[in-house]
């Protein structure tokens, strides 16, 4: 008979961390659970750690070569048998013994929630542990109606990864892990599983993600932003699409705008070494004409992203810049008149600045 839970542990290079995880786990008060360890040929000792535990639930699957994070994620889904599936890497843990109880619990009474998650603690090496401030969504535990949270989430991923509990039977309907995200597939996943299940909360941090050098999270850091931004890019473009054919506009216009403003951060950004993490605006261009297949649609969403930034430039007081950006929207949409407006009232200095500031800067007007 199969467990309830799968608890789906990806492992590779952190034998070291393992049993920390495993115990975790092993500790809840409710124990109908399995626990796949997915040895990603990890060349440490991963192995040994695995045998180490002598808890029939446990499971060591060891893969011949190195199948990539991704596909390793997706096989230990495949291969669980709960009807929840629960990923969590073996470098981080559980916080509370409670935590799966809880869980199961909330799931089981509310049918239309697709996962639940809760908050999560951050820590760093050598430092105390700090509550993960992007993924605080309030003091309440509640259930959200999907396609509210989506409007949340589209702006940032506020799930933390190890914190977050699915229905298997939303994998199989909806999708596992997109194998051509690297940097940023959970956030996918969960975007597209509240576009049609409900969103359970436990405010209670019950989770603890470990930051680290050999972690996902600071590979990806060194690998440089500009990949971490075609991912988060890619992402709204998607999920906007899904949402126009699962009938919701609204929520497109919304993961639209969404895009909008993180093309605007990427064209504008800095790392905090000091070292440009900046897209150009060819790279920008490219990056939207590889995501945008019809030419006109990109051309208008990168029309919106420079009027966006030329905004933000102007109330800024960076007006030589503003002007560029409205030159370059107007380049791509030339008939836009509100585009036109603003770049003339910025062409009349003084006067034009306390015109746009006695309409109330049009921030609440379509472009």
């Amino acid at each position: 008979m199969n467990p309830l839970v799968s608890f789906v542990v990806p492992c590779y290079k952190l034998g070291h961390f393992l049993p920390q995880c495993i115990n975790s786990i092993l500790v809840q008060t409710y124990k109908d659970f399995e626990v796949l360890i997915m040895d990603n040929c990890s060349p440490d000792s991963t192995p040994e750690v695995a045998r180490s535990f002598h808890d029939p639930r446990i499971k060591h699957i060891r893969n011949e070569a190195n199948i990539g994070h991704i596909p390793n994620f997706n096989k230990g889904i495949t291969l669980s048998g709960g009807k929840y599936v629960w990923l969590i890497s073996a470098d981080d843990f559980l916080l509370s013994n409670q935590v799966l109880e809880r869980y199961v619990d909330v799931m089981e009474r509310n049918p239309r929630v697709g996962f639940v998650f809760c908050r999560a603690i951050e820590l760093h090496p050598g430092r105390q542990r700090n509550l993960a401030a992007w993924g605080n969504c309030g003091d309440e535990n509640c259930i959200w109606n999907g396609r509210t949270f989506l409007r949340r989430l589209i702006r940032y991923n506020c799930v933390a990864h190890p914190s977050g509990m699915v229905r298997k039977e939303c994998h199989r309907r909806v999708n596992m892990y997109a194998l051509d995200l690297p940097f940023a597939c959970d956030w996918y996943l969960w975007c597209t599983l509240s576009l049609y299940y409900d969103v359970a909360y436990c405010s209670e941090p019950m989770a603890c993600v470990r930051v680290h050098e050999e972690s996902m999270t600071s590979s990806f850091s060194r690998e440089g932003a500009r990949p971490c931004i075609v991912d988060e890019l890619t992402i709204l473009w998607r999920v906007a699409q899904q949402a126009e054919v699962a009938g919701f506009p609204g929520l497109r216009g919304a993961c639209e705008a969404a895009l909008v403003e993180r093309a605007v951060r990427a064209l504008e950004a800095e790392t905090s070494t000091g070292t440009s993490a900046r897209l150009s605006d060819d790279e920008l261009a490219t990056i939207l004409q590889s995501l945008i297949k019809t030419p006109d649609d990109a051309k208008e969403i990168q029309a919106r992203v420079y009027v966006s930034l030329a905004d933000r430039q102007y109330w800024d007081g960076r007006f030589a810049k503003a002007a560029q950006s409205y030159q370059h929207a107007l380049s791509l949409r030339s008939w836009r008149m509100k585009t036109w407006a603003k770049y003339l009232l910025l062409r009349m200095g003084g006067a034009g600045l306390r015109i746009r500031q006695l309409s109330g800067g049009w921030t609440g007007l379509k472009w």
